[in-house]
């Protein structure tokens, strides 16, 4: 059977009018920029062949992409020129090399396409995924942002920057509030999408615009793969975390890139890769990172890279950075907030974070003890990570025999995820049912009871 003619990239080829030999010497001098020496040898007859059905290898897809999209003055995507994989991207595959703004159009759009989505979805979340660039890469993020060429007339102004802040607090605020699942998550990429990305493919009239606008979307992308985490959709969150790294380099804002790899370090701890965790999160505490952060920020990495010790069993080095991450909080000043930022890291969070670490370490007093903390000093406006802390505040109960209180616990942690869609808060109760199994069969018992309404909340039978 013949292979059937790739009939989208031929007729993008068509569109950009150069000859294919042409098209071959400036895919070569993209692939060289990107650090893709393997691609260097492209011809016209490489192009001719791709546009006869033969699927282009490895990283040469995109770099196509970056190449099309250079000449035409516009983004192509995979989807654009027909080398999408059936139902969607080939998952997993950070893209450190290849252009931002085409890896963040694309993975747009596979996100707002259901079919696509579903498979991404459905992919393993595999460590592979977790790989770091080189020293080199980190380097030279800025620079090649800044001599990207723009794709857009549009002069990015301040305003536009305040306008992608704006909407990435209200954004943020509903996921508070309502969770990581829903409509405002699809909102959400599509404001990325569109009017993030032609923003990113503008002119820029000074270095300090740029940076802001790049800084203001790796924000934005990092909520999109907060937002996924807290779904449940891990292998999507951490695409995001990906191209919201990239961003935060591009920018060289350098706290932000170091609360992004937080963020993934606390998504590797949670899926049950400790020693991922805790390369991650010393990533996030390395150099500038840490050194350029608010006080507020140093404890959230800090505490994260203690739950990352704490899951590989190193009890002393554990309870050392919760230690220095409770002193770092302590210096913050009242209201003090890493400045453009909506990160949300106060007292409540550190107690969360640090009972989840006790909790791993065996500490179920401990654990309990901050859990109660962190509900009491939690703000009304974050329902969706006081429903979760009140799962979680249930689960040491009932570990060390306090079923009555557990079951209070529960109650009012159900009664929290009214509105709330958040996979996280979900698994709370898939755990707590399998937590009151052994007692759910007493009829009349309070456990009977709080299982038919953690039932309700699921939607099961």
């Amino acid at each position: 059977m013949g292979r059937t003619r790739n009939v989208k990239l031929e007729a993008v080829v068509q569109e950009l009018g150069l000859p294919q030999a042409r098209l071959a010497a400036r895919f070569c001098s993209v692939a060289a920029e990107n650090n893709a020496p393997e691609l260097g040898n492209v011809t016209q007859s490489h192009i001719a062949r791709w546009i006869g059905g033969t699927r282009p290898s490895g990283r040469a897809p995109r770099i196509l992409c970056e190449t099309l999209s250079r000449g035409l003055g516009r983004v192509v995507t995979l989807a654009d020129i027909g080398l999408a994989l059936e139902g969607g991207p080939e998952p997993q595959s950070p893209e450190w090399s290849v252009d931002t703004l085409t890896t963040l159009v694309t993975l747009g759009g596979t996100d707002m396409d259901m079919d696509r989505r579903r498979v991404l979805v459905n992919s393993a979340y595999s460590i592979a995924g977790l790989a770091l660039p080189t020293e080199s890469w980190w380097e030279d993020a800025a620079e090649r942002a800044r001599t990207r060429k723009p794709l857009s007339a549009h002069t990015v102004t301040a305003q536009d920057v305040e306008s992608v802040h704006e909407m990435t607090a209200f954004f943020s605020r509903r996921d508070q509030l309502r969770g990581g699942r829903g409509v405002g998550r699809t909102a959400l990429v599509a404001y990325l999408r569109s009017e993030v990305a032609d923003f990113l493919s503008g002119r820029f009239p000074s270095e300090g615009v740029r940076r802001a606008m790049t800084s203001a979307a790796g924000e934005l992308a990092y909520l999109a793969g907060w937002t996924s985490f807290d779904a449940g959709e891990h292998p999507v969150a951490l695409s995001w975390f990906t191209v919201a790294t990239q961003l935060a380099e591009e920018a060289r804002d350098v706290p932000l890139a170091g609360h992004i790899m937080r963020a993934m370090a606390h998504q590797a701890v949670d899926l049950k890769q400790p020693a991922e965790a805790v390369r991650l999160s010393e990533s996030s505490l390395s150099g500038r990172r840490y050194a350029n952060a608010c006080w507020r920020e140093r404890a959230l990495l800090g505490v994260v890279h203690a739950r990352g010790l704490a899951a590989t069993g190193q009890k002393k080095q554990a309870l050392a950075a919760l230690l220095q991450a409770e002193n770092d909080l302590g210096r913050a000043a009242e209201g003090e907030d890493e400045p453009g930022r909506v990160f949300f890291f106060g007292e409540a969070s550190l107690a969360h974070e640090t009972a989840a670490a006790l909790r791993d370490l065996g500490d179920l007093k401990g654990a309990e003890k901050q859990f109660k903390h962190s509900v009491r000093t939690r703000r009304t406006e974050f329902q969706r990570t006081h429903s979760v802390t009140l799962g979680y505040l249930g689960s040491v109960q009932v570990q060390q025999g306090q079923l009555e209180a557990a079951c209070e616990t529960w109650h009012q942690a159900l009664d929290a995820m009214s509105g709330v869609q958040s996979g996280r808060a979900r698994e709370t109760v898939v755990q707590m049912r399998r937590a009151l199994s052994p007692f759910r069969n007493r009829g009349g018992s309070r456990a009977a009871e709080l299982d038919a309404k953690a039932r309700a909340v699921l939607g099961v039978g």
